[in-house]
């Protein structure tokens, strides 16, 4: 796990050495524990090292091989790298370490551009091929590590994060309005773009070429989700033996780490099932769980705390336990590190992640986490069900368009964006909805057709969000998170399971705000608590049935009630005065309107609350 740059030149120039630094220099966070360059001709590779695997200089990097041809610059971790070296041993490959590092790079000398559809893994890389003059550069298939890029004149840039390519004298920093407008309307990113107008996503599944010769990057897609019902179905015991399997063998594999590994634990069955299988071959693994002060919360957000439930797993588990209290307050204080860190906003309150990430890297190197359970299992009913009765898919892109309008309905769009509507009128973000599913246009025939669809979407951009969020809020604190559930082969398992063994009531599709906390809210979720069907009945193999059983429980802080109490003058400081930031681009009385509907108990508008403190305080640190 470490941090990657890199600058290609197309100007006939020498790559800056200087340049090269600074950019790594800017990410230092990710990797500690060394630092390393390589600049030759029109390119430079820099990088910052986290050591995991392989903890001598054998690892270091950017890293030589074939008599200096190739050098890469790598970030991740490649589970199946030992299979892999001993592939590539009986074809004649010889090591000098014992990392994965090498295999990679080794991979990529035999194997060629589809190296990358061999990765078991998570990883961004870069390897430069000093005989043909061209750039490779790569990204897992689910995004688990982030990479970005930019073309500013002749220069060519890359990196882990954005404040690498930032440092480059040749960055600029623009406002994109357009990606502001998508942000608004998602609480996400679903494009390429991001809130710098130069600097863009590498997409995930991905591998790209840029040579000396063309100044164009050259994508090609390796590795796409597709949700499908299975052509012949098994038993339902089956299924669950294999699923258990799979999990087990998920667990092992990330386990692999020449350092200390521990376990995010918070209460549900996700983070549950991977610490009590880590915990049998880590005797008093080290856990971790964030719990929240609720003495101000009401409604649903009063059950927020699930520290009593994670403090019995730890019990049967044996775990070396931590856990940490948020409290009203908290968010204001961690802010301005958040913004800086975290660079782009993403899904969610995300100020939790960075505080259980602070707590576990005081004790281990890296932790595994749940993500990928619930976008794989079909953990978000209520999102689902309303997506079964549709009668086409124009129709089924016109529903769920609006339930993900998570911030600013369409309806408000033109109001709130007045101050820059000529920049961004030519944006239909429906339509940008819509392109989400690419070539998956045909007219779905059954629920689980559309179902299927919903979990495509929302593994291509919620999930993505969410892994976005937790690498770069870990990586704050040099922590590697690992991320079992998204194994390539439990992945394509999941793919393949019928709607049936995630969700039950297909046919009693209710339309439900995420941010309502009325009855009519608590009867949805008690008719829609059935997701995740067959990782429950696994799940009972691992954790007490109270757990298996229970409702899903985000990973939230009640910030509804601390916005409306505790943070009320913290809110009107940053949003109801008049020199806020955000009003250069927002209209500043639309905002405050909204704004002031939360705090007066009108409307939940936590989402949109937390959204604009937190663009707010970007927009300090990044366009300045």
């Amino acid at each position: 796990m470490c941090g990657i740059c890199g600058v290609l030149s197309f100007s006939g120039e020498r790559a800056q050495e200087n340049a090269v630094a600074a950019m790594a220099d800017a990410i230092r966070h990710r990797g500690p524990d060394g630092n390393g360059s390589f600049v030759e001709g029109p390119v430079g590779l820099g990088h910052r090292r986290l050591a995991i695997i392989d903890l001598s200089e054998g690892g270091a990097q950017p890293m030589p091989y074939a008599n200096g041809r190739y050098h890469i610059t790598y970030n991740g971790e490649v589970y199946n790298y030992r299979e892999l070296r001993t592939e590539l041993e009986q074809l004649g490959c010889r090591f000098r370490s014992s990392s994965d590092t090498e295999v990679v790079l080794a991979a990529y000398a035999a194997w060629g551009r589809g190296c990358a559809k061999r990765f078991n893994g998570m990883f961004a890389l870069g390897i430069w091929d000093t005989l043909k003059g061209e750039l490779f550069l790569a990204r897992d298939r689910y995004g688990i590590k982030p990479l970005y890029y930019a073309f500013f004149g002749d220069t060519f840039l890359f990196g882990s994060e954005q404040k690498a390519i930032l440092a480059h004298p040749a960055a600029r920093r623009k406002l994109d309005p357009k990606a502001m407008l998508e942000y608004f309307t998602f609480q996400n990113i679903f494009t390429d773009r991001t809130l710098l107008k130069d600097i863009k996503t590498f997409p995930t599944g991905c591998t790209a070429v840029i040579a000396l010769t063309e100044k164009r990057l050259k994508l090609t897609r390796y590795w796409d989700f597709d949700f499908r019902e299975p052509e012949v179905c098994l038993s339902d015991a089956e299924y669950q033996e294999e699923l258990s399997m799979l999990l087990e063998q998920a667990v092992s594999r990330q386990m692999v780490s020449d350092v200390e590994v521990g376990a995010y634990l918070s209460g549900g069955i996700d983070s549950g099932c991977i610490s009590a299988l880590a915990a049998r071959s880590n005797p008093y693994m080290k856990s971790f769980t964030c719990g929240f002060d609720l003495h101000s919360s009401t409604g649903l957000e009063a059950g927020f705390d699930e520290r009593e439930r994670a403090e019995l797993m730890s019990y049967l588990f044996k775990t070396e336990h931590y856990e940490m209290v948020l409290k009203a307050g908290d968010m204001e204080r961690c802010l301005p590190a958040l913004a800086y860190h975290l660079e782009e906003p993403r899904v969610g309150q995300s100020y939790p992640n960075y505080y259980i990430a602070k707590l576990a890297s005081k004790f281990v190197k890296v932790v595994l986490g749940g993500a990928g359970g619930d976008e794989l299992f079909g953990g978000y009913p209520w999102r689902y069900y309303r997506a079964a009765s549709c009668s086409s898919f124009e129709h089924y892109i016109d529903e769920y368009y609006v339930f993900w309008q998570r911030l600013i309905p369409n309806r408000l769009i033109k109001r709130v964006f007045a101050p820059i509507w000529d920049e961004v009128r030519d944006v239909w973000t429906r339509d940008i909805f819509s392109n989400v599913f690419g070539e998956r246009r045909d007219a779905p025939s059954s629920p689980e057709q559309f179902v299927n669809n919903s979990l495509y979407f929302e593994a291509k951009t919620f999930l993505h969000g969410l892994l976005t969020v937790k690498d770069k809020l870990s990586m704050a604190h040099s922590l590697e998170t690992r991320v079992p559930f998204l194994d390539n082969d439990l992945v394509d398992f999941a793919m393949r399971l019928p709607v049936n063994t995630k969700l039950g009531n297909l046919r009693e599709a209710i339309r439900i705000n995420e941010n309502e906390t009325s009855s009519k809210a608590n009867k949805y979720f008690r008719k829609t608590r059935d997701g995740k069907l067959i990782l429950r009945k696994v799940a009972e193999r691992f954790v007490p049935p109270d757990i298996s059983t229970a409702a899903k429980q985000g990973f939230s802080a009640p910030d509804a009630s601390w916005f409306r109490g505790e943070s009320i003058k913290f809110v009107g400081d940053r949003l109801i005065k008049n020199d806020a930031r955000i009003y250069r681009y927002l209209d500043r009385s639309s905002v405050r309107e909204l704004v002031m509907e939360h705090l007066s108990g009108q409307s939940n508008r936590r989402l949109l609350v937390w959204s604009l403190i937190n663009v707010d305080e970007w927009m300090g640190q990044y366009l300045q």
